[in-house]
């Protein structure tokens, strides 16, 4: 539904984002980007009677005051896939003057935030082996650097690295060099993340 939207008249100007963020048409496709229309129900009416439950099982559609209302809203789109390639969750950027700018999915069944890292599947099909991981703040570090040139860049899902996500990391690339943003919520994450670090390196994992 999102990839269609994007494609449609409707997404017009999440295209024009895109374009001017330096992105074509083979790396939308690659990281399957779409749109979510402004308006509130649109996910929802355009979907099947049985998989309306899963939607609000899963948050992508709210039904908190009783009525259905999509999460995702005037925001470009970003699945996120586990190490299997299947979509489990959605970021979604806004192109409005939303006060979250970025907001994901909640957590569900399918999805648990510290278990997955946004770009890996990619990573991993588009590298046989990782030697150097870069790992980024934001899906959109990921994407221009996969267009960049440099195919093995990942993030957190949120600024802080999770042991679990970390663990993950080591297990592709021994040595993940880590580059968050350099405001000071990406300061306080580094400082955070040395903290959780510090205790489990060894040799040949840093």
């Amino acid at each position: 539904f999102y990839r269609s939207r994007l494609a449609s008249a409707e997404g017009q100007l999440a295209r024009e984002y895109l374009a001017a963020r330096g992105l074509d048409d083979a790396i939308i496709e690659l990281y399957q980007l779409g749109f979510a229309p402004g308006a509130g129900t649109a996910l929802y009416n355009s979907a099947s009677e049985e998989l309306r439950k899963p939607l609000i099982e899963t948050g992508t559609v709210s039904d908190r005051y009783g009525r259905p209302r999509d999460l995702f809203r005037n925001r470009v789109m970003f699945p996120i896939r586990n190490t299997r390639g299947r979509t489990v969750a959605f970021g979604g950027r806004t192109l409005g003057d939303d006060k979250a700018k970025y907001i994901n999915s909640p957590e569900s069944d399918a999805f648990h935030k510290s278990r997955e890292i946004y770009g890996l599947f990619e990573a991993r099909q588009a590298l046989r082996r990782i030697d150097k991981l870069l790992v980024v703040e934001g899906y959109m570090d990921v994407i221009a650097l996969h267009g960049a040139g440099f195919e093995a860049a990942v993030a957190p899902l949120g600024t802080a690295i999770t042991e679990n996500q970390l663990q993950m990391l080591w297990r592709i690339a021994p040595e993940p060099i880590i580059t968050l943003d350099g405001d000071a919520a990406g300061q306080r994450a580094a400082l955070r993340l040395i903290d959780l670090a510090l205790p489990l390196l060894e040799a040949g994992q840093s």
